[in-house]
């Protein structure tokens, strides 16, 4: 999953939800230097992505990528995840309850700052001003979010194909992610109850 989709599945939980939006840029035993709630948070961004890259229903998903991007399907779909995550009614009433989480979480990031990795540090200035986890529901977000893919990618150049690929499919991938993400979101909150009772 992507940035909106960790955070969300933070289930308002602030140590959770920083070890969960940093999880990718900490590596190896350097999880152990961080507080066990964020300690916490680096394990259920793992066992998220476990979850969600193991789906049938996003294997089916990461097919219409795959004849471009191969083995970078599935990062193609985590974008797409989060796009109908921030339309999703069920989750987000509308787009003032959705504003008002993604500023909590900026805030709860920016009050955790110094913990987080350089990179992340770096990162984050851009995310905010850009919005990425508001914007994630707009076409441009999702195009301006494969972009990104791309730019932090080493074997892709170009983020066109798959632009065209998610508005060309655009029924069928919202779909899968109806399908999907009621699943992925009662993995969670399963995972964070236990990790909770330890």
């Amino acid at each position: 999953m992507n940035y909106l989709a960790h955070a969300y599945l933070s289930f308002n939980k602030p140590g959770i939800l920083v070890g969960n939006m940093i999880s990718d840029f900490v590596k190896g035993k350097t999880k152990f230097n961080y507080p066990q709630n964020i300690q916490n948070g680096i394990a259920l961004h793992r066992a998220i992505d476990e979850f969600t890259d193991a789906h049938p229903v996003t294997k089916k998903a990461a097919a219409f990528f795959r004849p471009a991007y191969r083995l970078y399907s599935g990062a193609f779909v985590d974008v797409v995840y989060d796009h109908f995550l921030a339309l999703d009614t069920n989750e987000f009433e509308n787009s003032i309850v959705l504003q008002n989480f993604t500023l909590q979480v900026y805030n709860i990031l920016e009050e955790n700052f110094s913990l987080l990795p350089q990179r992340f540090q770096n990162l984050l200035p851009h995310m905010k001003q850009h919005n990425w986890l508001f914007n994630y529901q707009y076409s441009y977000g999702i195009e301006k979010g494969f972009g990104g893919l791309v730019y932090r990618a080493a074997y892709m150049n170009e983020s066109a194909t798959a632009y065209t690929v998610f508005n060309e499919n655009y029924n069928e991938l919202k779909d899968c992610y109806s399908m999907f993400f009621p699943s992925l979101k009662k993995f969670a909150s399963q995972y964070v109850s236990n990790l909770l009772l330890i």
